[in-house]
């Protein structure tokens, strides 16, 4: 199941450049694996030419047999040769078929996945976790396999065309009475293609409303088990399925109704064709050979109805495809190709920094300068901009207006290696990756950090205690270690610290560790990280004490700068503390 597209996305508004996107995809999809491609079409065009070539070698050899002909012999071998690479050339169009959906499967979602993790992060939020997940499972399934049913779709119409034009060879009579029924059978086919697109993407559509609810609520299962709402939130993510009941037995009921149509008229047309045919027998004009022919070509014909099946294999495809797509429409977070030539003091300058999210200016005209070797914490009130600030900062975003400097090089200039090697990254709510609890501290070191590297770090971070009770210390898979809050915190820290350059950005990092430790780890790093520039954002007025400098942000505004001595004056600077202010005052620990 898939979530539906953010109200954002602009191809949630223009259904046609949607349509045009996942068209791309596919096209790409299906180049790459060209040859593959190729194959299912080359065997699938050869069995099509088998099967058209077979009922004239039957028709002949039962026409020599029957008139005790010793040729007839050779051309009823010539028919079981025929018949057989038939057979062969089917089953190889299956294998084929088979390893071109997985390819062009594989393609689709490492795209996607790759075009989510090139992107800012505030694009990829765009799309939930469960709607990420749908779109690179059942949809990208789905849709990679277009190329080799439009493949096969194409070739499948050979048999059907050309068992009609061989009918007429072998007499016009026996064409003209199939040919009758032809166009209604068009109309069927068209009928079901666009009456089947539509209702595919409603289905799909509600599909991804239920996969996006039931995400919410696997991630907030703690919440709805404490609120004791289980079964009003199992009704709410529920709630979509008597729509999706309905578009479901909508789809199908267009593709029964047509594949009942068409099943009903091919046998009366091959009934037309057989009076017809026994006519011009008993008339003289046709064979018992001919006649065998005739009703063998007109069942080729009669195929017709098979493409439906391809058809909606190719509308279902599609119409996933513009799901799948979704996430290859992510912009890129562009980067340079410049390199630091040599080691720098790690001086940051926000100049002019201006962020707009949702058509909202959030961050407007933000000019700091952080001297290298400084602690900066950046405090205020929720939704004043922090965490912006410090993505900028880092440009895990990038910025609307103004730019970031790092040592007097923009950071947009820098390539991914060089801004990940200098500037270091620690969140409130990390997650970790990798299979052990060593590897998840390592991960993202370029080159690959030694075991010694990696406990210092832990160390650094507060984190060694609790990690040498685990069954295996630092050899313990993640799944067999459960972790508190603010353990996983204090992993996340060691993570940043281990990879720490010239600039450490904590963005809230410590909130969920008690004082004492949180204390320890700023003393920490002081002593053993090895950046040079801290940019901490904070809600404590311990960490704001500490700093060199504090920058006051209000509804996206810098409101003042100076040391927490300085601004404690102000008394809407302590509001942002709370009643628990007192403990850090000018006079607090340093």
């Amino acid at each position: 199941m898939t979530p539906p597209a953010a109200a954002g996305e602009a191809a949630a508004d223009d259904p046609s450049g949607e349509a045009a996107a996942a068209d791309r995809a596919l096209r790409a999809a299906a180049r790459h694996s060209a040859g593959r491609t190729a194959a299912v079409a080359g065997c699938s065009l050869a069995a099509a030419c088998a099967a058209l070539a077979e009922p004239a070698l039957l028709g002949r050899a039962l026409d020599l047999l029957l008139r005790r002909d010793p040729s007839g012999t050779l051309w009823a071998l010539c028919c079981a040769a025929v018949i057989a690479a038939e057979v062969l050339l089917d089953a190889a169009t299956a294998r084929l078929t088979g390893g071109v959906d997985a390819r062009s499967t594989a393609w689709l979602r490492l795209r996607g996945l790759g075009a989510l993790l090139r992107t800012a992060p505030h694009h990829a939020a765009r799309h939930s976790p469960g709607e990420v997940s749908a779109r690179l499972t059942a949809h990208a399934a789905a849709a990679g396999t277009v190329p080799a049913a439009a493949a096969t779709a194409v070739t499948a119409l050979l048999p059907p065309v050309g068992g009609l034009v061989a009918l007429f060879l072998v007499d016009v009579w026996t064409g003209l009475a199939f040919l009758a029924g032809v166009p209604v059978l068009a109309l069927l086919l068209r009928a079901f293609a666009r009456a089947s697109d539509a209702s595919v993407g409603r289905y799909q559509q509600v599909q991804l409303a239920l996969a996006g609810r039931l995400a919410e609520a696997l991630a907030g299962a703690r919440t709805i088990a404490a609120a004791g709402t289980a079964e009003r939130e199992a009704a709410r993510v529920l709630a979509p399925l008597p729509e999706l009941g309905r578009e479901g037995r909508e789809m199908w009921r267009i593709y029964g109704g047509t594949a009942a149509r068409t099943g009903a008229l091919m046998p009366l047309l091959l009934y037309v064709v057989l009076g017809v045919g026994g006519l011009r027998l008993a008339a003289g004009a046709l064979g018992v050979g001919g006649l065998l022919a005739a009703v063998r070509y007109a069942g080729l014909a009669a195929g017709a109805g098979a493409v439906t099946g391809r058809l909606a294999a190719v509308v279902r495809g599609r119409a996933a495809a513009r799901r799948t797509a979704a996430l290859l429409g992510l912009p890129e977070l562009p980067q340079g190709d410049r390199e630091y030539a040599a080691d720098g003091p790690g001086t940051l300058e926000l100049r002019g920094v201006r962020l707009v999210r949702a058509g909202r200016t959030v961050l407007s005209g933000v000019d700091l300068r952080l001297p290298g070797g400084t602690t900066t914490a950046v405090v205020g009130r929720s939704g004043s901009g922090k965490s912006l600030l410090a993505a900028a900062a880092g440009r895990l975003t990038p910025c609307d207006g103004g730019r970031v400097l790092l040592d007097g090089t923009p950071l947009e200039e820098l390539t991914a290696g060089a801004l990940r090697r200098e500037v270091g990254h620690a969140f409130e709510r990390p997650a970790l990756f990798g299979a052990t609890v060593g590897a998840a501290v390592a991960f993202g070191g370029r080159p690959e950090p030694g075991a010694d590297a990696v406990r210092a770090a832990v160390r650094a971070a507060g984190a060694e205690p609790f990690v040498l009770r685990l069954p295996r210390g630092y050899g313990t898979p993640l799944a067999d270690a459960p972790m508190s809050g603010g353990e996983l915190q204090r992993l996340g820290l060691a993570r940043a610290f281990r990879g720490a350059g010239r600039v450490l950005v904590l963005d809230d990092a410590t909130s969920s560790l008690d004082t004492v430790t949180a204390r320890e780890v700023e003393r920490a790093l002081d002593r053993d990280v090895r950046a040079r520039t801290r940019l901490v954002v904070t809600h404590r007025a311990a960490t704001a004490a500490r700093a060199d400098l504090v920058v006051w942000l209000e509804e996206g505004r810098v409101r003042a700068t100076g040391t927490h001595a300085e601004l404690w004056g102000d008394p809407g600077y302590r509001a942002l503390f709370g009643a628990g202010a007192d403990a850090a005052s000018p006079g607090a620990e340093r």
